[in-house]
C-alpha cells in the first residue's frame, strides 16, 4: 500500500521494484524489452514462424532485405505487456553484413538469435549455418569487447548467463563453446525431411544435435504442422516474452527433435557418424571441425556463390514507387551518357609514346 505523503514517482518506483522481485524461485523478472533476430536458409520459413508466434493470420511474403515487426504480450494476468522486437534477414547468407544493424551495444543484454535451417537442402545446411553464426559471433564479440572497457560488469553478466545454460556439474561443461547470446536452431520443412532415407536423417539429426549442444542452443524441428509450429513457438516465446521454458525433450531421430538448451549430452549424441578408421584419417582442430568434415563427406556443400541471392530487389514490381523509379531511370540514363562521353574522351586522347 502507498504510504501517506508518497509522490506519484515513489509509487511508480515501488511498483517497478515489485515487478522486478516477483519472479518464481527467487529469479528476477526481466522487465526490459527483448529483441530476436531471425536468419537462415533462403525460403526456409522464417516469416511463417514469426507470424505464427505473433498469432497473425497473414500470407507470408518473401523477405528480400531486412524486415522488422513487434509483438506485445503479458506474462501474467493483470501484468503490463512486454514488447518483443522481431527482426528478419532475407536472402540466406547474401545479406549477412546486415546482422550488425539490429544487434547493438544498447540491446545486447536482451538480444537472442533464431537460426532457421531448411532440412530439405542438406547440401546447403552447414555452409548456411557456419557463415551466419560466425558473422553473428564476430559482431557480438566486438560489442562485448567494447563493453569490457566501458561496462565490465554487464559484459561479464552476458557471458555468465550463457555459461549458466549448462549446469556446472554437467559432464560436458568444459567441452562446449556457448554462443555469446541465446540461440535457437530450427530445422524447417520436416515434412520433406521425413521422406529422406533413415540413415541420412540420422546423420543430419545427430549433427544438428551436436552443433546445438556445443553452442548451448535449443533445437527444434518444425513444418507447417500446427503441433510442430507450437513447439517452435514455445521456445521463441521463452526468448521473446520470458515465458516458462519447456522441459520436455524428444531425441528420437525417427521423430521431430525438440531439445531445449542444456538438456542434451555428448554421450547421448554419440561420435560423428562414420567408421573409426575414417575418423582417424580426418584432421581437425576442434570437435566442431571434425563433425563438419564428416557431415560434408555425406553432403558435399554447394559453392558459396550458389547460395547468394542473385535477384535484385530494385527490380521487383511489388516494391515499385513511381517517383523513385522515374528518378532512378533518369540517373541510369545519365550514367550511360557519362560512360559514352568518357569512352570517346579516352579514345581521342593523344598519349605520348614512352
Amino acid at each position: 500500500m502507498p504510504k501517506a505523503g508518497d509522490t506519484l514517482w515513489d509509487i511508480a518506483r515501488d511498483e517497478v521494484e515489485k515487478r522486478e522481485n516477483s519472479g518464481h524461485d527467487g529469479e528476477r523478472v526481466e522487465v526490459w524489452e527483448k529483441s530476436v533476430l531471425f536468419m537462415g536458409s533462403k525460403n526456409g520459413g522464417k516469416t511463417t514462424i514469426i507470424l505464427r508466434c505473433l498469432e497473425r493470420e497473414e500470407i507470408p511474403k518473401p523477405t528480400l532485405v531486412l524486415e522488422y515487426t513487434f509483438g506485445r504480450r503479458a506474462r501474467r494476468h493483470n501484468a503490463p505487456k512486454d514488447i518483443a522486437h522481431f527482426w528478419e534477414i532475407g536472402g540466406g547468407t547474401s545479406l549477412q553484413e546486415l546482422i550488425r544493424i539490429p544487434i547493438t551495444v544498447n540491446n545486447i543484454r536482451s538480444f537472442a538469435v533464431v537460426l532457421v535451417l531448411d532440412l530439405s537442402k542438406p547440401n546447403e545446411l552447414w555452409m548456411t549455418m557456419e557463415n551466419l553464426l560466425q558473422a553473428t559471433r564476430n559482431h557480438v564479440n566486438k560489442i562485448l569487447a567494447k563493453l569490457e572497457k566501458t561496462d565490465h560488469e554487464v559484459a561479464a553478466e552476458i557471458k555468465q548467463k550463457m555459461q549458466n545454460n549448462l549446469q556446472r556439474d554437467h559432464p560436458d561443461y568444459d567441452l562446449v563453446d556457448p554462443f555469446p547470446i541465446p540461440l535457437v536452431i530450427i530445422g524447417s520443412k520436416y515434412d520433406i525431411f521425413h521422406e529422406f532415407d533413415s540413415e541420412m536423417r540420422k546423420i543430419i539429426s545427430r549433427t544438428l544435435r551436436f552443433v546445438s549442444h556445443y553452442y548451448g542452443a535449443s533445437l527444434v524441428f518444425t513444418s507447417k504442422s500446427e503441433a510442430l509450429l507450437l513447439k517452435a513457438r514455445a521456445l521463441i516465446n521463452h526468448l521473446a516474452f520470458g515465458y516458462d521454458r519447456s522441459k520436455s525433450v524428444s531425441v528420437d531421430h525417427s521423430k521431430p527433435l525438440f531439445i531445449p538448451a542444456g538438456l542434451d549430452s555428448l554421450s547421448q549424441i554419440g561420435p560423428p557418424p562414420t567408421s573409426d578408421s575414417n575418423i582417424g584419417k580426418l584432421r581437425a582442430n576442434t570437435p566442431l571441425e571434425l563433425w563438419k568434415k564428416v557431415f560434408e563427406k555425406t553432403f558435399p556443400p554447394k559453392s558459396f556463390s550458389g547460395l547468394q541471392d542473385s535477384k535484385d530487389p530494385a527490380q521487383d514490381s511489388q516494391y515499385a514507387e513511381y517517383e523513385v523509379d522515374v528518378m532512378r531511370a533518369q540517373k541510369n540514363q545519365e550514367l550511360e551518357q557519362y560512360k559514352r562521353n568518357a569512352s570517346k574522351s579516352w579514345k581521342e586522347m593523344d598519349f605520348d609514346p614512352d
